[in-house]
């Protein structure tokens, strides 16, 4: 199992034999205006885990998914996903980083004027991946997570749950290590909301990391995951999960 490359010099040549996918060692964002986003940050998460992010509005969460995709760089310390120092990712390494971290944006950034195949199809036609591939990779996608009769539905005709599945099989199209969830549940009813957690408890169970920022205090307390509660950028507290973790499948590129 091994990073998505754009060519044999991206390989990760000791990828395969590491447990921890994410390590933060003292991390801290400040910005220009003074704002420190993020203060003295360390904690890591190993391959297969799902974590729970949660804090109030402006404790530091979407901070921390911008640094993990490279968006933004820490003011100081460490971060590493497997064995490579974002913090000296050379620029051509960016991409490659990127195709391995799926991201379900808490506004879900789905284009408009673009049915939604071909939403899920746009990463790969920018990623220059082969039109056949590429279709069979998305029809894919679609079935795994439940969208088959929207495919050719623009987003304004579907429902919030059916967006949101939307954002998530795009996340999926260049079979990530990583899914990085902000909110993926926030403007959703009850039943729909443990409809897209089910559907993430299944993408996580194929080996897939997943980090999901959330206020939903009944998932949490209901699935009892790991969780690290941010408070005005700090880590106050990394809650042990308490229960068994399940037996990953083994992941499929």
């Amino acid at each position: 199992m091994k990073f998505v490359v754009l060519d044999t010099s991206d390989t990760l040549d000791t990828y395969d034999t590491l447990t921890t996918m994410i390590r933060f060692e003292n991390v801290t964002k400040q910005y220009p205006t003074g704002n420190t986003a993020l203060e003295d940050i360390s904690f890591t998460i190993d391959r297969g885990e799902f974590v729970f992010v949660i804090g109030p509005s402006g404790s530091g969460k979407t901070t921390l998914f911008r640094l993990l995709i490279n968006d933004e760089m820490p003011s100081s310390g460490s971060i590493f996903i497997g064995d490579w120092d974002l913090t000296n990712l050379p620029k051509k390494k960016i991409p490659v980083l990127r195709k391995n971290i799926g991201v379900v944006f808490q506004d879900l950034k789905l284009l408009r004027d673009r049915t939604i195949y071909e939403n899920i199809m746009f990463p790969l036609e920018v990623g220059d991946i082969d039109s056949h591939e590429a279709r069979e990779r998305v029809d894919g996608i679609i079935e795994r997570v439940g969208i088959s009769e929207h495919r050719d539905k623009f987003p304004i005709q579907l429902s919030g749950g059916e967006l949101q599945r939307a954002a998530i099989a795009r996340a999926l199209a260049f079979s990530p290590e990583i899914i990085l969830a902000d909110e993926p549940t926030g403007n959703l009813d009850n039943a729909t909301s443990w409809e897209i957690i089910k559907l993430l408890q299944d993408i996580n169970e194929s080996g897939t990391t997943i980090l999901m920022a959330t206020h939903n205090a009944d998932i949490v307390n209901s699935l009892r995951n790991r969780t690290l509660i941010l408070e005005k950028g700090k880590l106050t507290k990394d809650q042990a999960s308490k229960h068994k973790k399940p037996e990953h499948k083994e992941h499929k590129e």
